[in-house]
């Protein structure tokens, strides 16, 4: 009897025991276990604020494309406003001469009126308001200062912007995501905060172009856009026959001018109006006698010398000689069959005036071979400690690609260019496995 309650208590507090390892084992768990949820949750605050880190810099890069490509297309509309500038240029010489002839009476104004109608006639009288308005079409002239402006810009001011712009956008990239992060940790220094981009491919995007064929023909059509630019070509009949030797020919009043990129890239316009009047005599018959009214000429490059009909050293006037002879001996026109304003030409060729100008100039564009799949993407890379001070690793990565809000009308499929602002900003997961830690 005595025996069994001794045994009893030598029993008791081996549960306890039990209990207490059970408990330890539970806390080195719940310890192990809220250690990788710091971990973890550490990480996902990393990952999460890398990702906006690296969006906002992609949204750096496609405002940046943009920004450039606003610039290429602000290049071209200089290019047409100096398409304008030499158009007027050349209006302005050739009425500055038209007023002369007029003061002159050669070809007098009431003449035109009659053979051509009083349209022509008012416009012929209206010249004399244009008196001494070729002198702002002289380089020192105001029409010549604005075209100068016009070419400091496309190959100074937008030049030099490019080059920043393009310099300096890894760093103002960086400090986007940068201050993206400062505003996700904001219990760090922002200088303790230090993303590396580890694979970049801004370098090779984009590229330096001389003017080429694609571009020449891109200003041709935008010059073709304005019907100022158009060819300025026109002739006015008078309605009854002038020779019983050659009743079919009328006497003529023609327009002639155009303005156009010549193959330096630079813009050239002429302009020449001419009163043909219909002679004849016993040696040739019937023939137009030309009476040059106004006359421009505006070349591309000084010295360059017109496609048209011309002499290179004409006479003042003809009181010493026949037109005709003087045709025959060093001219060799066609004074019949003619449809241009040679002697007017010669004369726009003696007084033309010339502007400086540098061409079209180099361009920046996406580099060739890029294709249809051209983005600027890179992969950046940061480690911040833990709770414990051990280092988490991050890497994301996203990308700028060109991307058109809609399709184009003819359905083609465009190239990546900086032409049109149609960059855009997006995270890139597949550049994520570029080598990191």
């Amino acid at each position: 009897m005595s025996g069994r309650p001794h045994s009893s208590r030598s029993q008791q507090g081996q549960v306890l025991v039990l209990g207490m390892l059970l408990a330890a084992l539970l806390g080195l768990a719940w310890m192990r276990y809220f250690a990788t949820g710091q971990v973890l949750a550490a990480k996902t605050r990393l990952v999460h604020g890398l990702d906006a880190a690296a969006y906002s810099g992609a949204l750096v890069q496609a405002r940046t494309l943009n920004f450039l490509s606003y610039l290429n297309r602000a290049r071209l509309a200089h290019q047409v406003a100096m398409a304008h500038l030499v158009t007027l240029g050349s209006w302005a010489q050739f009425a500055g001469m038209e007023a002369r002839r007029l003061a002159q009476g050669n070809p007098p104004a009431h003449l035109i009126g009659l053979m051509f109608g009083a349209d022509h006639g008012r416009a012929y009288l209206a010249a004399a308001a244009a008196t001494g308005l070729e002198a702002r079409a002289r380089a020192s002239g105001s029409l010549g200062r604005a075209h100068t402006a016009h070419e400091r810009f496309v190959h100074e001011l937008s030049a030099d912007l490019t080059r920043a712009l393009v310099r300096d956008l890894p760093q103002v990239r960086l400090d986007a995501m940068r201050a993206v992060l400062a505003s996700h940790y904001p219990e760090y220094d922002p200088g303790d905060l230090k993303p590396e981009v580890v694979d970049d491919a801004w370098t090779g995007l984009l590229r330096h172009h001389a003017p080429d064929g694609p571009l020449f023909d891109l200003v041709r059509h935008l010059a073709g856009l304005y019907p100022f630019l158009a060819p300025r070509n026109h002739t006015a009949r008078n309605p009854w026959p002038v020779s019983g030797r050659c009743p079919h020919l009328r006497h003529e009043l023609r327009r002639r001018g155009g303005t156009a990129l010549d193959d330096s890239g630079r813009w050239r316009a002429g302009d020449t109006q001419s009163f043909h009047a219909v002679r004849s005599n016993r040696w040739i018959g019937c023939y137009y006698r030309e009476y040059a009214m106004g006359w421009a000429w505006m070349p591309a490059q000084p010295g360059q010398a017109m496609d048209a009909e011309h002499v290179d050293v004409p006479p003042e006037d003809f009181s010493d000689q026949d037109f005709w002879r003087w045709v025959r001996s060093v001219a060799q026109w066609d004074l019949v069959d003619g449809r241009d304003n040679p002697l007017a030409n010669s004369y726009a060729l003696r007084d033309r005036l010339s502007w400086s100008s540098r061409g079209l100039g180099n361009y920046l564009d996406v580099a060739s071979g890029a294709g249809q799949s051209a983005a600027a993407g890179f992969v950046v890379r940061m480690v911040l400690p833990d709770a414990r001070g051990r280092p988490i690793h991050a890497l994301s990565a996203a990308e700028s690609l060109f991307s058109r809000p809609e399709r184009r009308p003819d359905g083609l499929d465009e190239s990546p260019n900086l032409f049109h602002p149609y960059w855009h900003a997006r995270l890139a997961a597949a550049l994520a496995d570029a080598p990191g830690d």
